[in-house]
């Protein structure tokens, strides 16, 4: 005690005038005497437990006094910088000698021998008393050595050794008599110290590197940030684990102290001069993080509790798609000191975290295999809000852009690699499947399988989907069969022949799922669900089914050879019987229902059938010319509405069988949709202008066909004006239909004069910078881009670059829409928006750096080639007919050259 009040008055007056040889000497003495205290405590080690109350007050006296004289000289072991290091070395002597004389006495009570002694034995009074002595020492131990680790973590790198050596002694102390001589710690302080050195270190480091970051942060240094906050985690599941029921009452501490982790990492993996310490971190703290939470939900101890802790981490308290209200109520970046000054009660509501919680429940899936049942059955529970979680605009848009560092193992090695957290997510929820197919939780997954089946966020639904495909390819095939009956009865039940044709219906949403499903099953799926269809009752009800597979796409080529053969030819026959039942004048549809189901059904199958149909080849042309003149006299609205549909089916048979173009039938075909789409008001006319898609895939197979490119021709006039009236339409999805047609057939008629296909008033040859004069240059720009566009699709690999510009422009289109949202609250600024819009939309796009370029290479090209042919002049006599030839190829170049470049120098 004396050592302890003249330290702190030496220090205190140590910049004072005092002679530096007391100090000196008395900061040797201090070293000394610490000698001296770590040799009494390996002393007492030699002597067993007193039973003398007076004895025992001293020993405890003593050891509190001297760890706090410890703790003390290590806090102002800077200041003595004579002997400074000697100390740290003399304390850590200390330390390790109370940790040893904690453990010599917790084994010479022998605890279990206590507890299980009867009544009837003999019982020294004495014993209980002497218990409670080793248990204040072992107290009085935990707290001291932690407030030396709290001290040790605040000192630098001087005190890392000191910082190891404190923290594990506490953990040692702690598991004396398996916790029981502890009884007196309270643990949950303890865990709570761990924690927020947990935070504060990360907290601290995140702002350093998110203020001043020049260069990118290596490897060696981010180990140096994050190898400590593993320590202190490390640390806190120890204690965690043997005192499950202490750290639960802080629950709230370790799961905000988790997430925090989990938001951090993925902050870290955004910026570019932060991925190395995002993967670092992922690396040493990712499990770590999920083990000190698993502490708790594994524990036997606080089973009943897991629901509670998971429903605080996974809550659905905060706003997920906030509609009303303050507008700054939506989700937000959250900065890192927001991130790390988040309370407890705030945590629920902080939809800033909400990135985090999605990063830590994917790591709650990755490494399910290491959960409890209980946990893993908690865990499914969720899943339904992992989906709601992904329907938020920021987090889904995140999900599909967004790269994070994720660890891999096989076997023995671990692999870190770089994944999108879509490719992530449904590794870890396959995984997660796995695991949980072997207990009861397995029910729960199946039910949220079958849940979210038809989900309406277009996300979910692909993530559902992608399990459900998992799960055929891999599951056992009696567990598959059920699931395909039990999918092929709840289509039945959806079967209506309005809904057949309208793609987002039901039983079309529901027929899309299954043949998704069978893309990736065997061939015994797809003919089992073909034969539950076909002979189901061969009723009305049978083919709508069917029908509904085929337009979404079944996979008709997968079924066996006998069946797929069998079902080919039923799609022909029954197509050919309606065609000729259509004929007959009799014929009539009824009011309700789809008129023409065989004439759909081929239509989807068509692209995949593969075989020879040429028997229904004028069958067919003569019901397109029959269909044609129904739309132009039907009798009823109804009527008119459903001659239309089977008009769209049938143009899209004819545009899969390019033969029939050839055909003198095709003359007559051409000239009567002249009449119905040119002659008769199309625009006003919604049935029929709606079937004008179909009109474009159609005209693309006249490039197949000879055409003569005479005024006189009725055929070759009606082509050339239905190519006009599709160009002449201004909707986005009709111009570009019809600039595919037209690269189709530009790419394989033998036509010469393409000009007559195109109009001088085609909606791509008004300039919004001219006025409202056509320009048939850009009409011709516009075209040759979308030809280079689609050719890039096919051939070019989409880069990081292009990447980033298209999540640029995305970021950009959001601002505009956000702004457009606040029209009504701020009408000046609005306005002043959609000038800029405007304006911005009017300006040229600076053409490529690679034209230029090019046509810089094409003139200097054409230089040499003209020195190359006047030098060839003067040297050749004998090759008039050559040059004469060679002189005129070099002049068409040159004017190609020449206009190339006028268009060039205008962009």
């Amino acid at each position: 005690m004396w050592c302890g009040k003249h330290l702190k008055m030496t220090c205190m007056s140590k910049e004072e005038s005092q002679e530096e040889e007391h100090c000196s000497f008395f900061f040797q003495l201090l070293s000394e005497f610490l000698s001296f205290s770590a040799d009494s405590f390996s002393a007492l080690m030699r002597y067993p437990v007193s039973n003398c109350e007076a004895s025992m007050i001293i020993i405890e006296k003593f050891i509190m006094e001297q760890l706090n004289l410890t703790k003390d000289a290590i806090s102002e072991s800077k200041i003595i910088n004579s002997v400074g290091l000697d100390i740290i070395k003399v304390a850590q002597t200390i330390v390790d000698a109370v940790i040893r004389l904690c453990k010599e006495y917790s084994q010479a009570v022998n605890v279990e021998s206590c507890d299980a002694r009867s009544e009837n034995d003999k019982f020294d009074s004495k014993e209980p008393i002497v218990m409670n002595h080793v248990a204040n020492i072992t107290k009085c131990a935990v707290e001291r050595l932690s407030e030396l680790g709290i001290l040790a973590a605040s000192g630098g790198g001087t005190l890392v050794t000191v910082l190891n050596v404190s923290w594990k002694g506490v953990v040692s102390l702690l598991q004396l008599g398996k916790g029981a001589l502890s009884v007196k710690v309270n643990a949950a302080d303890i865990i709570v110290t761990l924690i927020s050195l947990v935070n504060e270190s990360l907290r601290c480091t995140a702002e350093a590197w998110s203020s001043s970051l020049k260069e990118a942060i290596s490897v060696n240094e981010a180990r140096r940030t994050f190898v400590p906050v593993k320590f202190y985690l490390i640390n806190a599941i120890k204690i965690a684990s043997l005192f499950p029921s202490q750290a639960y009452t802080v629950y709230k501490e370790i799961t905000l102290c988790v997430v925090m982790i989990s938001s951090l990492r993925i902050s870290l993996s955004h910026e570019k001069g932060l991925k190395v310490a995002s993967e670092v971190l992922t690396e040493l703290l990712e499990r770590s993080s999920l083990d000190l939470l698993n502490s708790l939900l594994n524990s036997a101890l606080v089973r009943q509790e897991k629901l509670e802790i998971l429903d605080w981490l996974f809550t659905e308290e905060c706003n997920l798609n906030p509609i009303h209200g303050d507008p700054s109520s939506n989700y937000r970046a959250a900065s890192i000191d927001e991130i790390f000054s988040l309370s407890c009660e705030a945590m629920s509501g902080a939809r800033m975290l909400l990135p985090g919680r999605v990063g830590l429940f994917l790591s709650f899936l990755m490494y399910s295999p290491d959960l409890e049942e209980d946990t893993k059955f908690a865990i499914t529970r969720k899943l339904g809000w992992f989906l709601e979680v992904l329907t938020d605009e920021e987090v889904y848009s995140s999900i599909l852009v967004s790269q994070i560092p994720v660890l891999y193992s096989s076997g023995k090695t671990v692999e870190l690699v770089w994944e999108t957290l879509f490719s992530a997510l449904l590794h870890a929820l396959k995984t997660f499947m796995i695991v949980v197919s072997s207990c009861r939780a397995w029910e729960d997954f199946m039910f949220f399988l079958f849940e979210n089946f038809f989900h309406p966020h277009f996300l979910c639904w692909e993530i559902v989907m992608e399990l459900w495909c998992f799960l055929v390819c891999h599951a056992e095939v009696d567990l598959v069969n059920g699931i395909i009956d039990k999918l092929c009865t709840l289509m039945k039940s959806f079967v209506s022949s309005e809904s057949v044709i309208v793609p987002g219906s039901t039983l079309r949403k529901m027929a899309r799922s299954i043949c998704v499903l069978l893309t990736y099953s065997g061939q015994f799926l797809v003919d089992k669900v073909y034969n539950y269809v076909a002979n189901e009752d061969r009723s009305q009800s049978s083919s709508i089914m069917f029908l509904a597979l085929l337009l979404e796409g079944f996979p008709i080529n997968s079924l066996s050879d006998n069946i797929r053969s069998f079902a080919k030819q039923k799609i022909i026959t029954d197509y050919c019987n309606f065609i000729e039942r259509f004929a007959d004048k009799s014929f009539s549809a009824s009011s309700s229902g789809v008129l023409g189901v065989p004439v759909f059904a081929l239509s989807a199958s068509l692209p995949s059938l593969q075989v020879g149909i040429s028997d229904i080849d004028m069958k067919t042309l003569k019901f397109l010319v029959s269909t044609i003149r129904s739309c132009r006299n039907p009798a009823d609205q109804l009527m008119k509405k459903q001659y239309c549909k089977l008009l769209s089916e049938t143009l899209g048979i004819i545009s899969n069988m390019k033969h029939l173009y050839a055909f003198d039938e095709m003359e007559e075909v051409i000239l009567e949709l002249q009449d119905l789409f040119i002659s008769g008001s199309t625009d006003s006319d919604i049935q029929v202008y709606q079937c004008k898609a179909e009109l474009a895939l159609f005209m693309a197979g006249f490039g197949e066909v000879e055409m003569s490119e005479s005024d006189d021709c009725a055929k070759s006039c009606a082509v050339w004006k239905l190519y006009h009236m599709l160009f002449q339409d201004r909707h986005w999805a009709l111009v570009h239909l019809a600039l595919a047609a037209f690269g189709y057939f530009s790419e394989r008629t033998t036509c010469n004069q393409l000009w007559r296909f195109v109009p001088q008033d085609a909606a791509l040859s008004y300039d919004l910078e001219s006025g409202n004069e056509p320009n048939e240059e850009r009409f011709m720009s516009e075209f040759k881009a979308f030809l280079e566009k689609e050719l890039a699709l096919l051939t070019v690999t989409h880069r990081s670059e292009q990447l980033g510009l298209l999540v640029k422009e995305g970021l950009m289109l959001r601002e505009v829409v956000q702004n457009i949202s606040n029209m009504e609250s701020e009408p000046m600024e609005c306005q002043s928006m959609e000038l800029d819009g405007e304006n911005q939309s009017n300006k040229r796009r600076k053409l490529p750096d690679e034209l230029s370029k090019g046509m810089e290479l094409l003139r200097n090209g054409l230089k040499v080639i003209g020195d190359g042919i006047s030098h060839w002049q003067q040297n050749q006599f004998d090759s008039t007919e050559l040059q004469e030839k060679l002189l005129a190829s070099f002049s068409r170049l040159e004017d190609a050259i020449s206009h190339l470049a006028g268009l060039t120098d205008s962009g």
